[in-house]
């Protein structure tokens, strides 16, 4: 249950370049599960594997690791869900330092080419679509709305969970977790260009 609550969107379309296929695939990484073999278009299953790589580097990162530790014990395995989410925050609120385009003009352009590949998603995701890019993506942009996120997602949770108390993690660690999205988004940004140019 824990690992199907990832929300952090806006990193993985960051990191997945120019090539629609791929962005497609990364955005849909968290809804396909199992060996990707087959099943989809080499370049769409080429963004479906940088998602997980991507997962994979977060996890073994430092700043990562030293990210979720900051995060009160209470949260225990949610702390990995509300760093994914308070980075996304970060490169949402810090946007123009990272991207030529505007925010707004960008999720623009990317949620085209995820609609022109809609029937590609899985169709948890095709209806997910509006909400991610209309109201998801932009709450991130302030604390309180990543507050409401968390809110939101603690009640979709069946069992009792310390979700909805993660904006106060975010509001009382923000520098330091702030810093350690600093140093971990150069490296997982080099990673993400290294594996979709191997």
């Amino acid at each position: 249950m824990v690992s199907s609550l990832a929300m952090n969107y806006l990193f993985h379309l960051y990191l997945s370049g120019n090539d629609p296929a791929i962005i497609t695939g990364n955005f849909m990484g968290d809804f396909v599960k199992g060996p990707l073999a087959d099943r989809f278009p080499e370049r769409l299953r080429q963004g479906l594997a940088l998602h997980r790589r991507i997962d994979s580097f977060a996890q073994g990162h430092p700043a990562f690791t030293a990210s979720r530790l900051r995060i009160a014990q209470e949260f225990g395995l949610y702390r990995g869900i509300l760093v994914d989410l308070y980075y996304d925050h970060f490169l949402a609120s810090g946007w123009r330092h990272w991207h030529d385009d505007p925010l707004p003009v960008y999720l623009g352009r990317i949620r085209k080419i995820v609609e022109g590949n809609r029937d590609l998603l899985p169709q948890p995701l095709q209806r997910l679509v509006p909400i991610i890019f209309e109201d998801m993506i932009p709450s991130y942009l302030t604390t309180d709305g990543i507050a409401g996120a968390l809110q939101r997602m603690s009640r979709r949770v069946p069992r009792a969970n310390p979700l909805a108390g993660g904006g106060s993690e975010l509001t009382r660690n923000y520098s330091i977790l702030q810093e350690d999205f600093l140093q971990f988004l150069p490296d997982v940004h080099r990673c993400a260009r290294q594996f979709l140019h191997d």
